[in-house]
């Protein structure tokens, strides 16, 4: 469950889902390596502001639900993440290296999303325009998209 990390100036509660796949989408992702991914996670978790909700694997790639803070962006947690995820892995598992023909682990494009807690695009939108309307309009607005008037 995200909570409210409590900084000097801002409360985020920045959440993102980023699949991240394995280069040449080779299938390198056994139970042992899911282990080791998990462990590693973890530790990057203690020496950094990025907390993981959720670790997701599949044979040739892997999920993150990760919150973080506003000074990390998207790219420099993807970024940090596969770099370190690389360089422990292939200590751990060297035959992992043999499958990528000793090359990267990962493959160069990755995808992200933020992820809301509080809504979807609709009621975000919604709850932003509607601001400082008055609950009057408000129902009157409803009614109109409504078709009630």
């Amino acid at each position: 469950m995200s909570e409210y990390i409590h900084k000097s100036h801002n409360v985020p509660v920045l959440l993102y889902h980023f699949v991240c796949p394995s280069k040449y989408r080779r299938v390198i992702f056994s139970e042992e390596v899911d282990k080791s991914l998990v462990w590693i996670c973890d530790e990057i978790s203690k020496r950094y502001e990025v907390h993981f909700m959720e670790i997701g694997t599949d044979a040739d790639h892997v999920h993150f639900l990760i919150q973080s803070v506003p000074t990390y962006s998207p790219t420099k947690i993807v970024t940090m993440l596969k770099s370190i995820l690389a360089r422990e892995l292939f200590k751990k598992h060297p035959e992992i290296k043999k499958k990528l023909w000793g090359g990267n682990l990962w493959s160069s494009g990755y995808f992200v999303n933020t992820v809301s807690k509080f809504g979807d695009e609709n009621s975000i939108s919604n709850y932003v325009r509607d601001q400082g309307k008055t609950k009057e309009y408000n129902l009157l607005h409803v009614n109109k998209q409504l078709n009630l008037f």
